[in-house]
């Protein structure tokens, strides 16, 4: 089904405290695959893409697939940036409709293994929950946590999210079936944080954890 235009997100730059979250460009091949080879062993424990078999042509695919992915409104792939070092890769945090007819959509990110600690990951989604509920008009957002990563789980938390229960050994990832938390959150619940002038203060915990 072709998603009309006014309904699609804008590929826009957008700006947080420190951070630049923007589309995926071309250009960003190179900057991604250092970002993954360099946190491979720390990804792979809960991403089953993130292999040492990944490759150049790996982070190109993906590249091609999330620009096209924008623009046809399957998902929306960020890449984020520090403002004061823009051409360094720290990682990806992603939006995507799990159900357009409930206005339904689940968030995935992960944090490059050096910039974790520093609250990027909670920084990066907060954004995402005000793009998914201000300009998607979402009414319900997900976000799915391994069972034991304690850091998104304080992620999730800080953020208003709701555990909701657990899937059990949904995703095989090295061998190993996992089970994921689910945290919810309802549009009216965003809105009650965002009147009492909601914030990330004092961020604690990223981590690179989904997709």
């Amino acid at each position: 089904m072709r998603i009309p235009a006014r309904d699609l997100l804008p590929p826009l730059e957008r700006y947080t405290e420190r951070l630049l979250i923007r589309p995926f460009r071309r250009r960003d091949i190179e900057a991604l695959y250092a970002a993954v080879r360099e946190s491979q062993a720390e990804l792979a424990e809960y991403l089953p893409w993130a292999t040492k078999a990944f490759t150049r042509a790996g982070a190109a695919g993906f590249v091609r697939e999330s620009m096209r992915s924008w623009r046809e409104g399957k998902a929306y792939d960020f890449s984020i940036r520090l403002q004061e070092r823009p051409e360094r890769h720290v990682g990806n945090i992603s939006i995507w409709h799990v159900s357009r007819s409930s206005r339904s959509g689940e968030i995935g990110y992960w944090i490059r293994t050096e910039d974790t600690g520093r609250g990027i990951a909670t920084e990066a989604t907060h954004e995402a929950l005000r793009i998914g509920f201000g300009e998607l008009s979402m009414h319900r957002m997900v976000l799915r946590v391994a069972v034991g990563n304690k850091a998104s789980e304080r992620v999730a938390t800080k953020l208003g999210f709701v555990r909701e229960g657990v899937l059990r050994e949904e995703i095989q990832v090295g061998g190993r079936w996992m089970d994921h938390s689910v945290w919810g959150l309802l549009d009216y619940e965003y809105r009650r944080l965002a009147r009492t002038d909601f914030r990330v203060e004092n961020p604690d915990s990223g981590d690179p954890d989904r997709r």
